[in-house]
């Protein structure tokens, strides 16, 4: 059944529902140029007819009553029609939609008047709530046909001066046409999200950009686009990963955050930065390791990161650019996430680089100096560390700073020449963590044992040496009773019992030891070993060693090899010993060739075995088999590597007085 009302207004009415055809642009009657305003709509209120047009009502969820409206303008004598969708609320009426449609018949670009009116249908119960009813709209949309008729008017050149007017119109016209059916997929990707079908959701999304890539093929960057449009691209590109990310698919997350930073969209700095850090967070923590960057991204002579570790720190660096630009807002969270990949890489100097780069005034400058100061101890700087602890600890900065107080205590306590200043610190940290919790009273006291025990060997006399010893013992007992399971601190305690030539308590405490590290740590072992060869129970010593070579990484083998050559030695074995110090040498060397940017170092830096000391160990054992000539051979390896010690020299003066020795006779 169909109806003609007025100058070419006609309605038709099927058994799928209720079409309207909006009012005839052309004043020749029986010309329609349709505007389908609804396909399938079921009417649920009578049909309004006045002389501005045609009108539906319909009951809205909320008491609202939905208006479709097909109207003639006045403005219609070039051929042009007004079209709008009203919503009417308790009689007030509100204009929803995007303004003025202009259609050209003779033309025929732009999108069919039935894919706008379900774009804003769909729109529509998306606003109101109602996603299961805007994704049975949005389903209608065949997007494959859209970008077909919207490609060709949008890859056009610019326009010239003569037919600007004309061309530009056609422009505004396709790229309207563009950000609603983009955003009607955008919106039926939202509305698959909200339902938990992510999967679908994110492929959705995708087909978005790659609408997007197909409609502009030289990229974003050189058409002009309407602010409409670059919106919902930026927020297509924004919601790509996290769709992906939800759904579990972490790969194609990674290929869609790669897609997102490195394809031409025209993004703001702001949408740029979040996704950016939002990446770099992913890359740290999500556990999925990514590979390279495909080969078609990569440019010649450029850097290509070849881990999550590398890129991520790639991505937070350009976050901070950015920042000392002013091209975004400060994060601190990003100089948190830096501070995490640095450190997990050993690479603390690089980070004190990046501390120094930031601006005045974003930190306080004690803070920015203890920030320093633990970065350059982490980096072996302990020098460089202190002058900047010494400065915040000053009088006139935060004198009774409690964190930078047992930094500056712990750095003292390797330097025995520093352990005086070291006992200072840590008093006063014990002094000021009586108001903290037990926990940093215990540190100060840890600290402040390990600062008496390194001041005992620098003492004058054995009295004094006596004194600073039964005080580093007091303060890790105290400390110990307040912090019983804390790994460190009893192997410290072992140590100095050791010293004191305790060692069946010194034994006690390295079994604890291993016992509260589950033996993962190579100190713990090589202190049982040690115990135990002092103890003469070279067997089981040696049974305890190879115990550790087993669990433990061939690239940190190096001191374990060395203590098992010198047991070697004691049981009167020099050929075996001589063999292991063939094993470390390999490993010494193979150490020394094989570095890299993020190379992280063994887990005993203070203990690690470097190339002079294996060649002046078989110098030594070469020379106590009187095997002269490669003694000398082993020397002269051990000179080139550090031409004057009194090692070197000790060896070369007792081989040459053995040698003319046994010349005489």
């Amino acid at each position: 059944m169909s109806a003609r009302l007025g100058s070419g207004l006609s309605l038709g009415l099927g058994w799928e529902g209720l079409i309207v055809w909006g009012v005839a642009l052309h004043r020749r009657p029986g010309t329609l140029v349709g505007q389908h305003l609804a396909s399938g709509w079921e009417a649920r209120r009578g049909l309004n007819i006045s002389e501005g047009g045609l009108s539906l009502g319909s009951r809205a969820s909320g008491g609202e009553r939905l208006v479709m409206r097909a109207h003639r303008g006045k403005g219609e004598d070039r051929g042009h029609g007004w079209g709008g969708i009203w919503l009417v609320d308790g009689g007030t009426r509100r204009r929803r939609g995007w303004g003025v449609v202009h259609h050209r018949h003779r033309e025929g670009r732009g999108l069919s008047s039935g894919l706008e009116a379900r774009a804003l249908l769909g729109k529509l119960e998306y606003q109101r709530g109602n996603v299961e009813g805007a994704l049975r709209v949005f389903d209608g949309i065949d997007l494959q046909a859209a970008i077909q008729r919207l490609q060709p008017s949008l890859a056009e050149k610019p326009p010239s001066k003569k037919g600007r007017n004309r061309t530009e119109s056609q422009h505004a016209v396709s790229q309207h046409a563009a950000s609603l059916v983009l955003e009607a997929i955008y919106l039926k990707a939202k509305s698959l999200q909200k339902l938990g079908r992510l999967t679908e959701a994110a492929q959705e999304c995708k087909s978005v950009l790659d609408a997007v890539e197909k409609i502009f093929q030289q990229g974003i960057l050189d058409v002009e686009v309407d602010n409409k449009l670059q919106e919902i691209v930026s927020h297509a590109v924004e919601l790509l990963p996290e769709l992906w990310k939800q759904a579990g698919c972490h790969h194609e997350a990674i290929s869609a955050y790669r897609r997102a930073l490195l394809s031409l969209w025209n993004l703001e700095n702001d949408c740029c930065t979040r996704i950016q850090k939002e990446f770099a967070v992913f890359l740290l923590y999500s556990g999925v390791e990514a590979g390279p960057p495909s080969l078609g991204v990569q440019i010649d002579s450029s850097y290509v990161p070849r881990n999550n570790l590398e890129e991520a720190i790639l991505l937070l660096m350009i976050l901070l650019r950015k920042f000392h630009l002013c091209k975004a807002n400060w994060d601190p969270s990003v100089m948190e996430h830096l501070t995490f990949a640095l450190s997990i890489c050993n690479q603390t100097s690089v980070l004190a680089k990046q501390v120094e780069e930031i601006m005045p005034g974003v930190y306080h400058r004690v803070d920015r100096w203890n920030s320093l100061a633990l970065c350059y101890s982490g980096a072996g700087q302990n020098k460089a560390a202190l002058n900047l602890l010494r400065k915040s600890l000053h009088k006139h900065e935060r004198p009774d700073d409690l964190m930078a107080l047992l930094l500056a205590a712990k750095i003292c306590s390797e330097d025995s020449y520093l352990a005086a200043e070291g006992v200072g610190y840590a008093q006063r940290a014990i002094t000021n963590a009586e108001q903290h919790a037990d926990h940093l009273k215990g540190v100060g006291l840890h600290m402040l044992g390990l600062c008496f025990g390194k001041q005992a060997k620098v003492c004058s006399s054995d009295s004094e040496r006596s004194r600073f010893q039964s005080e580093a013992l007091k303060s890790l007992d105290g400390a110990i009773a307040l912090e019983h399971k804390n790994s460190d601190l009893i192997f410290d305690l072992g140590v100095r019992y050791a010293e004191h030539r305790n060692l069946n308590a010194a034994l006690r405490c390295a079994k604890q030891f291993i016992d509260e590290t589950g033996g993962s740590v190579i100190k713990g072992w090589r202190l049982l070993a040690l115990i135990l060869s002092a103890q003469q129970r070279f067997s089981e010593s040696e049974i305890v060693t190879d115990a550790a070579l087993d669990e433990t990484a061939k690239w940190d083998q190096g001191p374990l090899l060395r203590l098992k050559a010198k047991l070697k030695i004691s049981q009167s074995l020099p050929m075996d010993a001589i063999e292991m110090y063939r094993y470390l040498l390999a490993l010494v060397q193979a150490q020394r060739k094989s570095f890299g940017p993020f190379r992280v170092n063994p887990q005993v830096d203070d203990n690690k075995v470097n190339e002079f000391e294996v060649w002046h160990g078989l110098a030594n054992l070469y020379s106590s088999l009187s095997h002269w000539k490669d003694a000398e051979i082993c020397l002269g390896k051990a000179r080139q590597l550090k031409q004057y010690t009194a090692e070197t020299l000790h060896t070369e003066g007792k081989n040459s007085k053995s040698l003319d020795y046994f010349i005489e006779f």
